[in-house]
């Protein structure tokens, strides 16, 4: 098959390589149809990691089933599917209660079957495919990952109607994390420094977008919750920008309220200081959220899947640029640099 192959020096190269074999009975085959490109991806991209030479990257897939094992029923060939790439090892006493994505060997496992989407096939447990409704199509189906993303972080919020929200990032995170936040009634301001994803973000439904590099984000939100900040602030930036956005997201709260960092850190050790003596005296919380996994009975996946098809979010908006796989790293190219570029979600077609 087909696949894009990490470089020692962080691009990719098209090459042909072994159709995965399942795995198990219950396990199935794919046809990869659409791969997305997010924060996650591009924190790899061009960078020398030679513990990823030659692996296929990618975690945010659709596509059609092709084969399944004698143990699968809730999927069948020709199946239009999304699949989960938060796979955990099974057996760890986090998976025993379906709070696989803090597996500790969560990485290792994904990376060897599901989070392969840089691919034409891909291979993984029948509980990992959940079918799509026919109006739903494989572009939608790529950022249910993202926002199950946003959706964990929505739920260990406690976000309520009526609550005040600032989302710092109008990446598709960011983004995400607004649809969430307006479509369960609250009002959201949102911060960033690109103005075209803040131009979206107001079609989106924010209620104020800041302008970062032109204006005090601060006063403006503080302003925004009735001058002792918002309920909840979701940090969705993460990098490089961290040191500058997570000490802005404790400050943008109220006294009481909630911090959640959803954007992703850097591996090693973190150094930022926060004032942590204003932040106890005020019993602000900050909590770190961690991909996906389930809410009560329901996975978080299927819940987004559900959201889309009923037409309670709209995905749709977000999707600014498509390449096929042999142009991946002018996708990536494109992605990295969205200031000038326009893009948001990028999606790749296999």
């Amino acid at each position: 098959m087909k696949a894009a192959l990490k470089t020692l020096e962080g691009t990719f190269d098209i090459a042909e390589v072994a159709v995965p074999e399942l795995a198990g009975d219950d396990w199935v085959r794919a046809r990869v149809r659409v791969a997305g490109i997010c924060g996650t991806d591009l924190r790899h991209w061009q960078k020398h990691e030679p513990d990823l030479e030659c692996h296929i990257m990618g975690h945010e897939l659709a596509g059609e089933v092709v084969e399944i094992g004698p143990g699968v029923q809730n999927v069948a060939p020709g199946d239009r599917v999304v699949i989960e790439t938060v796979l955990g090892d099974g057996t760890c006493e986090f998976c025993r209660v379906q709070r696989y994505n803090i597996c500790p060997h969560l990485y290792e496992v994904r990376t060897k079957s599901v989070s392969r989407a840089y691919a034409e096939y891909v291979v993984g447990p029948k509980h990992k495919f959940y079918k799509l409704p026919d109006h739903v199509s494989f572009e939608q189906a790529s950022l249910i990952d993202t926002l199950s993303v946003c959706l964990h972080a929505h739920h260990l919020s406690g976000l309520g109607i009526n609550d005040s929200v600032a989302i710092i990032g109008a990446g598709p995170i960011g983004l995400g994390q607004l649809l969430l936040a307006k479509a369960s009634g609250a009002d959201a301001v949102i911060i960033d420094t690109v103005q075209h994803s803040l131009d979206l973000a107001l079609q989106l439904g924010a209620d104020v977008v800041v302008n970062s590099a032109n204006e005090d984000p601060l006063a403006r939100v503080t302003a925004f919750g009735r001058g002792r900040g918002v309920d909840i602030t979701f940090e969705c930036a993460g990098g490089t920008s961290m040191p500058e956005t997570l000490p802005l997201a404790t400050k943008c709260v109220r006294r009481g309220g909630k911090v959640v960092v959803v954007g992703g850190f850097d591996a090693g050790e973190t150094t930022i200081p926060l004032e942590w003596q204003r932040m106890q005296m005020s019993e602000i919380q900050l909590m770190l959220s961690a991909s996906f996994a389930f809410h009560d009975i329901y996975p978080e996946q299927g819940m987004v899947l559900d959201l889309i098809a009923k037409g309670r979010i709209d995905v749709g908006p977000l999707i600014t640029h498509r390449f096929p796989i042999d142009r991946i790293n002018e996708a990536f190219e494109t992605a990295q640099d969205k200031e000038n570029t326009g893009a948001v979600f990028v999606a790749i077609h296999l």
